[in-house]
C-alpha cells in the first residue's frame, strides 16, 4: 500500500458493513477498540510480519490487528501473486493469533493508503486505528502518495528492521515530523494520541524478507 492510481473508487459507495464483516472473519470493531493496521503485498507473509504484529499487540495494547493485503504496490516493479493465494498463505501463518487478513482495498475500491485509511475511519467512527510499518518503509515513506496526510490521519508505530534504524531516523518523514515523535515509553497510549504522533519501536529483529522467500515458493498462480 503506497502510491498508484485509485481504481474503482465508486465501489466504496456500495460496500456494505456485511461485506466488510465477511472479509474480516465475521467481526467488526466496536467504538473505543484499538486496532493496528499493517498494509503490504504479503508476497509472501513471513515471520518478520508476524513478529512486528505480535510486538504491536503487546506494546501498544491493541485489541485486534488487521493485515491489509494490497492488490499491487506501485513502488515495487513486479506484480505480486494472486490475492487469493497471498491471503490464504497469510491466514495459515497467523492461525492462532488475533490477526485478521483481508483484501479491504478491493472491497473499498481504493488503492492509495491514505484513501483506504479515510474510508476505514469514516465507516468505523470511534475506533482507535494505529498505522504500523517497518523502519524500511519509513525510510521511503516520502515516496508514498499523500504521505504527510497519513501522519495527520492516525498515530503511527514504526518497528525497527535490520540495517534500517539509522536510515529511518534520518528519513525525510522522520525529520518532517520530528516534533511529533514520542518515546517508546509512551507506546501504551499511542492509539489514544491525537495525530500527528509516531514512535520508532526497537525490538528483537527478524531478517525475513518477502523478496528472498518468493524464490523458495512453488509456482502457484
Amino acid at each position: 500500500m503506497a502510491g498508484g492510481k485509485v481504481h474503482g473508487s465508486a465501489r466504496s459507495a456500495f460496500c456494505t458493513r456485511a461485506e466488510l464483516a465477511r472479509a474480516l472473519g465475521g467481526h467488526l470493531p466496536a467504538r473505543g477498540q484499538r486496532i493496528g493496521l499493517l498494509g503490504g503485498s504479503f508476497d509472501p507473509a513471513h515471520e518478520g510480519h508476524l513478529q512486528i504484529s505480535r510486538e504491536a499487540m503487546r506494546r501498544l495494547g491493541l485489541h485486534d490487528l488487521w493485515w491489509l493485503v494490497t492488490p499491487q504496490s506501485p513502488l515495487k516493479p513486479d506484480p505480486p501473486g494472486s490475492a487469493a493465494r497471498r491471503i490464504t498463505q497469510a491466514r495459515q501463518l497467523t492461525a492462532g493469533d488475533s490477526i485478521r487478513v483481508a483484501a479491504l482495498e478491493q472491497i473499498l475500491g481504493t488503492r492509495y493508503s491514505a484513501d483506504t485509511l479515510k474510508q476505514l475511519q469514516r465507516r468505523f467512527a470511534g475506533v482507535r486505528f494505529v498505522w504500523l510499518m517497518g523502519a524500511d518503509n519509513l525510510a521511503v515513506f516520502h515516496r508514498w502518495r499523500a504521505w504527510e496526510e497519513i501522519f495527520y490521519l492516525l498515530p503511527i508505530a514504526v518497528f525497527d528492521r535490520p540495517a534500517y534504524s539509522l536510515k529511518a531516523g534520518l528519513s525525510k518523514a522522520a525529520i518532517r515530523f520530528r516534533m511529533a515523535r514520542l518515546p517508546q515509553s509512551a507506546a501504551r497510549s499511542l492509539a489514544l494520541r491525537k495525530p500527528p504522533a509516531w514512535m520508532l519501536i526497537y525490538c528483537r529483529q527478524n531478517a525475513s524478507s518477502s523478496s528472498a522467500l518468493r524464490g523458495s515458493l512453488p509456482d502457484v498462480p
